[in-house]
């Protein structure tokens, strides 16, 4: 048997994280066991779905290197075998025509719940003859006794009584399909062998057991993958931040720093915390997923998205910091070489988003100093050593205005005042950069350029006679 999994995302919104881990959990459990990964798009909630949210998918999908065998297919392009499937229910007699109105389901619904009754349909229209051209709706007829048994690779063996599962509406009195009825043609038709989704779908999963035994099909396997929840221990959502895959992207998050970090939200493979995609793949086994739910940490994140950054292949990071470069304003060809850049600043920055933020000093002057920095680096004391690197710089050559030639220059200064190198390179540092923190002095001066970094001493020397007077 070839392993088939899918992913059915219901195009209603952004990709979320949780979809995101569930469509890695299926791409990982089938490429583990050389099999295919199908993406279908359930969209047959026509008043939410929008061509927006579809391509948030795709793009998602993309960005996070999910590479899908089949697909994407759509429910909107498969109403005809939808509905050719129901006639093939009401034929058999495993469904029928349902007319009653709201009113009498309303009712229903207030008299069960008055008697603490778990709410359900009472099978009023299973024996009645309901005209077809009439309002309707179509139900599934549940068997009423039995038990259906989901041997759910997480959960173990979970038992559902079909005494409890009402005749649920399989075609709409719209004659629009539901989604119970569509996700069970689509399993069967397109072959899933394994159905990994999120545990909210644990309690639709014996009803679509049953519609697919009605129609001769035995069922995938199952897996229901606990939900995501905040650091407050409630469902992940907006409020606890980004929560859509393309928002991380936009935060300056790396796709294998998301991937790493959801593949350990509920799975682990002894205390290995870093892994490569590769390695999920090899290692990842989807019985060892924890029954519990997972607590989205933010912070953890954010340190293997640090570990990505200063570890990834720096030309690769350079193109992806591109476009957060651009959006504050800077047009990196204008200025040193971005991967030197990175280079230099990598081990700084937990985001790209930080990395552009705290790289900006080599490509424009700032307008304000760190006012900490400045109180205690810039002052009358730090004047003479400035004045004589202004000098020392101002005599070197361009093509002599590197790393080394800078350090011997910052050095030659510091031994001509007598002190050591930081009474010297530390006010030059804030002199150039703004801030008490950048790389080394003279990968700083040199990624700065001259020009600017003869601007930058005047200016401070200027600040510094300005604080004095």
């Amino acid at each position: 048997m070839t392993v088939r999994t899918r992913f059915a995302p219901s195009p209603t919104g952004y990709l979320h994280v949780g979809g995101a881990r569930t469509a890695l959990f299926s791409y990982l459990h089938a490429r583990k066991h050389g099999g295919q990964f199908v993406l279908r798009i359930e969209d047959t909630d026509l008043e939410r779905s929008t061509a927006e949210s579809v391509n948030a998918i795709l793009e998602g999908m993309t960005w996070l290197g999910l590479d899908y065998d089949e697909g994407p297919f759509y429910q909107t392009e498969r109403f005809d075998r939808y509905n050719a499937i129901i006639d093939e229910l009401l034929e058999k007699g495993l469904a029928y025509r349902c007319d009653c109105p709201k009113e009498r389901l309303d009712e229903l619904r207030d008299r069960q719940m008055a008697q603490r009754l778990k709410p359900r349909y009472d099978g009023h229209c299973r024996h009645r003859e309901v005209d077809p051209g009439a309002p309707h709706v179509i139900r599934f007829r549940n068997p009423t006794d039995g038990v259906v048994v989901v041997n759910d690779l997480i959960r173990g063996r979970v038992p559902f009584g079909n005494a409890e599962l009402d005749d649920l509406i399989i075609r709409r009195s719209d004659g629009s399909p539901t989604y119970n009825l569509t996700v069970v043609v689509d399993d069967a038709d397109m072959g899933i062998t394994h159905v990994i989704r999120g545990d909210d779908h644990l309690n639709n999963t014996p009803r679509q057991i049953n519609i697919l035994r009605a129609l001769g099909h035995e069922p995938p396997s199952y897996a229901h993958v606990p939900m995501i929840l905040g650091d407050d221990g409630a469902r992940l959502s907006k409020r606890h931040g980004a929560v859509s895959v393309i928002a991380y992207r936009e935060a300056g998050y790396l796709p294998e720093a998301l991937l790493n970090y959801l593949v350990r939200l509920g799975w682990s493979h002894g205390d290995q915390e870093i892994f490569s995609l590769q390695e999920m793949i090899e290692l990842f086994d989807i019985t060892e997923v924890n029954r519990a739910a997972s607590s989205f940490n933010t912070d953890k994140l954010a340190w293997l998205n640090q570990h990505y950054i200063q570890h990834g292949d720096p030309r690769r990071i350079a193109q992806l910091l591109r476009p957060h470069m651009g959006r504050i304003g800077i047009d990196p060809s204008e200025g040193p070489d971005l991967t030197a850049v990175v280079e230099a600043q990598a081990a700084r920055a937990k985001t790209l988003v930080e990395l552009a933020e705290i790289s900006a000093f080599c490509y424009r002057d700032f307008d304000d100093y760190d006012e900490a920095a400045a109180k205690k680096h810039l002052r009358p004391v730090a004047r003479e050593g400035l004045d004589r690197l202004r000098a020392a710089f101002e005599l070197m050559a361009y093509e002599d205005w590197t790393p080394e030639g800078l350090h011997h220059a910052v050095e030659r200064v510091a031994e001509e005042l007598g002190v050591n190198l930081g009474k010297v390179a530390q006010p030059l540092r804030v002199a150039i950069v703004g801030r008490a923190a950048s790389p080394c002095i003279d990968l700083t001066l040199h990624l700065v350029g001259k020009d600017a970094t003869l601007r930058r001493i005047a200016k401070a020397l200027a600040y510094i006679d300005q604080r004095a007077a």
